[in-house]
């Protein structure tokens, strides 16, 4: 059986994770970053048990026309040799008029390719009948989120309950982000949806009834792709040998899109929020004040042109160890937004595939693993430590293929 990932974004990251996948599939490159292809369950190549890469295909919605190798092309994320390998397959993917409003993304302008105006029931339906024609073969079907990211506008009256919000949507209420939409959209098909950004999405009260309702997985937000992925590393460790910790400068020099996007103040204040919160559940400080009870933690994003995707993300941690003397801890990483980036999109569409299959609906905290700011568990718990996450999504894969 096909399985279609579908993203609303056809940037960066989704035309490297197409891109990847096509070239994987030839041999002519490695799917390296990528979980579901490299990890084993029980001994077992976890890649024999899902959705093979020779199975899947593509689909995406963007406010801008083009093909996927258009954007390829002027994303400069890899090389003229690798494009040229599959420079047909690419051209075939052509984005799909989309829902999208500038006063969430503000850096994007002029846009020529969206869907006709109404509101945001009726560009929902027009969605819906898009996702009908991506199963049209009978295929499977996910939803990753992996357009820009929108302002920070927290959930209000309308995201409460699945009743208003679908009343909101009817009354074109601008308090709905166009990624609601497409969460909604997906939802309302039987799609499982993944938010690979920071901003409010499918986290809405509203949307996880519907999809507890509907019985569709869902999980976000943020992938965890650059520094917090470090940050998710060293910080448990620091903690398990007790060295206190005084302050945690982040910064990062970004040039791609997502840099120009994140250049203004209200979509930076929805990357601060996930980035902002996870020292605090990581280190604990109310159960370790000594170490931790006065941690000053600051995030910056500059954008830089010259750098395009090629990342930098530093960090200055100020420890302190036995009898308080201080320490410093400093971290460089040089990395690449995209390349980081696509095979957690790729993992995410096959575990959530898995997922689907299984008859596991509403929130997957065991896929955590990937996000900055995981959804919280039944008991409203949010796990951080890469390693538990890692523990727990390897348990939940192997409950699902009862191993």
């Amino acid at each position: 059986m096909t399985l279609r990932i579908l993203t609303p974004g056809l940037g960066a990251v989704s035309t490297t994770l197409m891109a990847g996948v096509m070239l994987a599939r030839r041999g002519l490159a490695n799917p390296i970053g990528s979980v579901t292809e490299y990890g084993t369950i029980d001994g077992r190549p976890l890649k024999d048990e899902l959705v093979s890469l020779d199975d899947i295909t593509f689909g995406a919605w963007d406010p801008y026309k083009g093909s996927a190798l258009d954007v390829a092309k002027r994303s400069s994320v890899l090389s003229a040799e690798h494009l040229a390998e599959i420079s047909d397959e690419l051209a075939a993917i052509e984005a799909r008029p989309a829902v999208f409003d500038q006063s969430w993304v503000e850096a994007l302008e002029d846009v020529d390719n969206l869907v006709a105006p109404g509101s945001w029931m009726d560009q929902a339906e027009a969605l819906m009948a898009d996702i009908n024609a991506f199963r049209a073969n009978g295929e499977r079907l996910v939803m990753v989120w992996c357009a820009s990211t929108e302002a920070y506008r927290p959930a209000g009256p309308a995201h409460m309950n699945l009743n208003d919000f679908e009343r909101a949507l009817k009354e074109g209420d601008p308090s709905i982000a166009p990624s609601q939409v497409y969460a909604y959209a997906a939802l309302r098909s039987g799609v499982p949806y993944a938010n690979g950004a920071p901003n409010v999405s499918v986290e809405i009260p509203a949307l996880v009834e519907l999809a507890e309702r509907e019985g569709v997985p869902i999980a976000g937000k943020d992938f965890k792709t650059g520094q917090t992925l470090i940050k998710t590393m060293i910080a448990p460790g620091l903690r398990s040998r007790m060295l206190g910790i005084r302050g945690w400068f982040s910064t990062n020099i970004l040039g791609n899109l997502d840099g120009l996007v994140l250049d203004h103040p209200d979509n930076f204040r929805s990357k601060e929020v996930t980035k902002l919160g996870v020292l605090d559940e990581l280190l604990r400080p109310d159960e370790l004040p000594d170490l931790y009870g006065n941690l000053d933690h600051a995030v910056r994003i500059n954008y830089y042109p010259p750098r395009g995707d090629d990342k930098e993300g530093w960090d200055n941690i100020d420890l302190f160890g036995w009898l308080n003397y201080p320490m410093q801890l400093k971290i460089d990483f040089l990395c690449r937004d995209s390349i980081l980036a696509a095979p957690v999109v790729l993992d995410l569409a096959k575990l959530l595939d898995l997922a689907s299959t299984s008859g596991r609906g509403g929130v997957q905290e065991w896929l955590g693993f990937y996000f900055k700011s995981p959804m919280e568990d039944q008991d409203g718990h949010i796990e951080h430590a890469l390693f538990e996450q890692e523990a727990q999504l390897y348990s939940a894969i192997r409950s699902m293929l009862g191993s």
